[in-house]
């Protein structure tokens, strides 16, 4: 049998808000894998260890979750109104492949502390203390992310009070600012309305329709009534993610939509499709048991949201969804914004698994069209490991 001896590869372990993921310098890549193309995502894959048949990533760097599942690519920006340029790869599990398709809004907090401590910010622009203001290129869907990072002692502080709600330690607070979070050329309703009937097969739901709210901003996104679907709006994870049948109907809705928005051509390019669109649902407010224990009560919330990434449901919340539930929010006569007690708003609390986030955003129409200004949220980040990761020679 041929011996391929590992290589190394520098790399940095990072959680940011409440995801993990694998960074990296671009310029530190194997040369193949500089460039987008089958020698990258082969690279990808193998240090996070798919695709694995057992979904466990035993044999890699990922948890077996998508919110453990993440790679990103970071440079210094070409771009002089841009500090760095930031590539997000979400690899599926069990399938041989990486989705470019969107943004991870949790790791977009530790993007700026990343950059700054791996000399991809103009050291010029670093206080010895205060703080630093760092401009982000999203290179997958082509939008600006502005983070605000603090410094202590010229080092970018990591350690702190604040707590975010489906991570168990507190750690330093990172404002994040997603602006014109609109996917693509500003179509924020892809279909034109706020809500949708949306067509799906008679065993998804009675009568074959569903009301939905599907929506670009921050991350593609269907929105529908945790009722119309038997749900009560409060369900953690086990009671979707170990139900088959609950993730058949979830997948089916999503497929659906990706073809409504125009996201596919075919119902079956969705299966490789897998990180956009989001499908969430939403109820009012009322009081629950989150994963911790922890009683999120009904007068602390504006609504409640459960959303599913990857195919599972999420433990907490996905950054860009929240993204897109802020922007949602805005806008008055959304499911987002009917579940919230309608009416203009720019900010809400809204209930997860685990506990509870507040976003905000700023919503106008521009010639007959909903533009989002901005949608703005904290979160934390921190460094788990840093150093190199090996994987075979023949992985390229």
């Amino acid at each position: 049998m041929a011996h391929h001896p590992q290589i190394r590869v520098p790399a940095t372990y990072m959680r940011g808000g409440t995801s993990k993921g694998v960074f990296f310098c671009l310029d530190d890549l194997p040369e193949a894998a500089r460039v987008p193309g089958e020698a990258r995502d082969r690279l990808l894959m193998r240090v996070i260890g798919s695709p694995d048949p057992y979904q466990k990533q035993i044999d890699g760097m990922g948890g077996a979750t998508s919110s453990t599942s993440k790679t990103v690519i970071l440079s210094k920006s070409e771009s002089p109104d841009h500090d760095v340029d930031y590539l997000f790869g979400q690899v599926s599990i069990d399938k041989a492949f990486v989705d470019w398709s969107g943004n991870c809004g949790n790791l977009s907090a530790a993007v700026g502390p990343f950059a700054i401590s791996n000399g991809l910010v103009d050291p010029e622009r670093i206080p010895e203390n205060g703080e630093v203001e760092v401009r982000i290129w999203q290179a997958n869907i082509g939008k600006t992310i502005v983070s605000r990072v603090s410094i202590t002692d010229g080092q970018v502080q990591e350690t702190g009070d604040f707590e975010l709600d489906g991570v168990t330690f507190p750690a330093a607070e990172v404002p994040v600012a997603f602006k014109d979070p609109a996917d693509g050329e500003g179509a924020i309703f892809p279909t034109g309305r706020l809500v949708d009937d949306l067509e799906v097969p008679a065993e998804v739901v009675e009568g074959g329709s569903l009301k939905a709210t599907m929506i670009n901003a921050g991350i593609p996104t269907v929105f529908v009534n945790a009722d119309d679907l038997g749900y009560s709006g409060s369900e953690l994870q086990e009671a979707i993610n170990g139900d088959p049948r609950a993730l058949e109907r979830f997948e089916t809705i999503r497929a659906h939509a990706a073809l409504r928005m125009g996201l596919i051509k075919e119902l079956g390019e969705a299966a490789n499709r897998q990180h956009t669109p989001k499908v969430a649902f939403v109820a009012p407010p009322a009081s629950y048991t989150a994963s911790s224990g922890k009683v999120v009560e009904a007068d602390a919330i504006d609504l409640r949201v459960r959303a599913l990434s990857m195919g599972k449901l999420h433990h907490a919340m996905m950054g860009t969804a929240a993204v897109a539930i802020a922007s949602a929010a805005a806008i008055e006569g959304t499911l987002v914004n009917l579940a919230a007690g309608g009416g203009k708003r720019n900010a809400v609390t809204f209930g997860h698994p685990s506990g509870t986030l507040r976003v905000g955003a700023e919503a106008s129409q521009v010639d007959g069209r909903w533009v989002i200004d901005e949608a703005v949220m904290s979160r934390s980040a921190r460094v788990l490991m840093e150093g190199w990761v090996r994987v075979p020679g023949d992985s390229l």
